[in-house]
């Protein structure tokens, strides 16, 4: 085995596995949200759990990234990997996945400042993460070299249907808590007139 197999190998593996993990630090997020909790872990537990996974996934993409730039089997330079859309190699599947990693960066950056910028800059910022995850698989499927493959097919179409229905949950309990806080403040507000 060459040492540009080696890279391409870990190149793919780094990849896939940073697809996993990621998928999971969403779903980890979401269940913060909503102040869910894992059996057998307190809520802190899970935004512990959360924060390592977030790490860790960002660990793995820094790997993928730099087997990329280290593999000679094509050019992709440090500055492709920072700056969306200026690879020669494919420019569009390349520049998504540099998006991806901009957008994940101001998120990773800001929770490192979470304290001096505040919990509304942070917040705001950390709204990204739900745009750098789906671009990110975007990437990977337009790039990808085992995109078409049974395994990592079924590994992309798990992570996705545990994304949107997390996303599902998310948005129907935003749903029901809009739609019972006008009825509670009028069912106060008919209270303090009799």
């Amino acid at each position: 085995m060459t040492d540009s197999s080696i890279l391409w190998y870990a190149n793919r593996a780094t990849g896939a596995v940073s697809l996993v993990l990621f998928t999971v630090v969403v779903l980890l997020g979401t269940a913060v949200r909503l102040r869910g909790r894992l059996p057998g872990l307190p809520r802190f537990g899970t935004v512990t759990l959360h924060r390592t996974l977030s790490l860790s996934a960002t660990a793995f993409l820094a790997l993928h990234i730099t087997a990329a730039i280290a593999d000679g089997y094509v050019n992709i330079t440090t500055l492709d990997a920072v700056v969306p859309f200026v690879s020669d190699y494919q420019p569009l599947w390349l520049g998504l996945g540099t998006v991806a990693l901009d957008l994940l960066l101001a998120v990773l950056i800001t929770s490192l400042l979470r304290a001096r910028l505040g919990h509304r800059t942070w917040r705001a910022v950390h709204w990204l993460a739900y745009a750098s995850w789906p671009i990110a698989l975007i990437h990977g499927i337009g790039i990808g070299t085992d995109a078409g493959t049974t395994w990592m097919l079924w590994l992309t179409v798990s992570c996705v249907a545990a994304v949107l229905t997390a996303f599902g949950i998310r948005v129907t309990q935003a749903a029901r808590a809009s739609r019972r806080t006008p009825s509670a403040l009028l069912r106060t507000a008919e209270g303090a007139r009799s």
